[in-house]
């Protein structure tokens, strides 16, 4: 059974940065697609960001674009989202989930963790 176990997040405040980390168990994230979403307080969880079994990438450009990076540690099962110059709107949960589909829509995720907070304030 698949468990997806995000951490990293917390309070910082504006300009700030944090590396979320995504470790995986029950699966092997190479060979899927791992997506980031967020989700803010009263909002539709939003894409950030993916990255499929080769190593292509693709984020949501509008929000976080030049600013959030995903990568991926093989040897540790474990996908990365370094998150640069944040604000304030960036707060939100902030999960992994994976699926078999390149896509930027939540319900073409199969299986997600529970989340990690972050609070970008001053």
């Amino acid at each position: 059974q698949v468990q997806l176990v995000e951490s990293g997040g917390g309070l910082v405040q504006p300009g700030g940065s944090l590396r979320l980390s995504c470790a995986a168990s029950g699966r092997t994230l190479s060979n899927f697609i791992t997506g980031w979403f967020r989700q803010a307080p009263g909002k539709e969880r939003e894409f950030v960001a993916r990255i499929d079994s080769s190593g292509g990438r693709a984020y949501n450009t509008d929000s976080v674009k030049g600013r959030f990076s995903i990568s991926r540690d093989n040897a540790k099962n474990t996908v990365y989202l370094q998150m640069n110059s944040l604000k304030p709107e960036d707060t939100a949960v902030y999960y992994c989930a994976i699926g078999g589909w390149s896509s930027s829509y939540a319900s073409d995720y199969d299986d997600w963790g529970r989340g990690t907070r972050v609070t970008v304030s001053s």
